[in-house]
Order: structure tokens, then sequence, then C-alpha cells
């Protein structure tokens, strides 16, 4: 055929499944951090706004804004942390393997949930300013190696 392409003879490397790593730094979320005071004033708004009366409605306005504050300080001042995705090893938080890691897509938001060595539920959530897309994509391609590897048999017994 003369209109045809000529073919390459290089391929794309292969990387086997139990090779796919992913090491995700988490961050406070800058968004997360700016929205919670703002949600903690429209609280306040809709507190004073409402039938309430006022003797009411002004504490508790002031509770719901300084309560929405301090969860704002308390998310700032979270310590980063890295995760290691490594296929079908167990997932490596701050360096200390954990079992059940369970991560949750909805959208461009990943939510990430498990047990620590106490027994303790620990869950954290990257938005796409802690998270871009490029790292977003090496994530949901490690996590679902790993699934895909710990998967039962494809066939019915």
């Amino acid at each position: 055929m003369p209109n045809s392409t000529c073919s390459s003879s290089a391929s794309a490397r292969f990387r086997p499944v139990s090779a796919i790593e992913a090491r995700i730094e988490w961050r406070p979320s800058r968004w997360v951090v700016a929205a919670l005071p703002s949600l903690g004033a429209l609280a306040a708004c809709s507190l004073l706004a409402s039938e309430m009366p006022a003797f009411v409605a002004w504490p508790a306005a002031l509770a719901a804004l300084a309560w929405a504050v301090r969860c704002a300080r308390r998310e700032a001042a979270r310590p980063a942390q890295s995760f290691v995705f490594r296929g079908s090893a167990p997932v490596l938080v701050d360096g200390a393997a954990v079992e059940g890691m369970v991560l949750q897509w909805r959208g461009p938001l990943a939510f990430a949930h498990w047990r620590d060595r106490d027994g303790l539920v620990r869950r954290r959530s990257w938005w796409p300013d802690t998270l871009p897309s490029a790292r977003r994509r090496e994530l949901r391609l490690a996590a679902s190696a790993g699934e895909a590897a710990r998967g039962g048999a494809s066939m019915a017994p």
C-alpha cells in the first residue's frame, strides 16, 4: 500500500502492575481553610435573619462564627503527610503501612479513609489546589492497580 504510514518499531515501555507507585503529599487545602470562616459568616447571617429572638440569635451567631474560625485554624495547622500507593502492597502513610485504605473520587476531589495502628479512623481529602490533574491521574492509576491486584477470581466457582 503506497499511502499507508510506516509504523514505528519502537514500543512504549512496559511497566508491570506491581511497579506502579504514586508518592502523594497531603497538605491542608487553602480553599477549605478560606471557605470555613465564610460558611461561619453565612451561618451567623442566617441566624440573625431568622425569626429567632434577638437575645438568642446574637449569641448563637457569634458562636457559629467563632466555631468556624476555630475549625479553619485547626485545619490550617494540620501537618503535611506523605502517602505511597504501591500496587498490591499496603499503602504507606508517613512511612507506616496501613491496611484497609479506601480511596473515593467525587469529580476532582479525592477522599481517603483508613484505620491507623491504634484502630482510629483517619480521613484526608485532596482538593484541586493541593492535587493538580497530573498527580490526580497518577494517584488514580496507582490506586486502581492495587485494587486490580487485590481483586478476587474473575470467574464463578
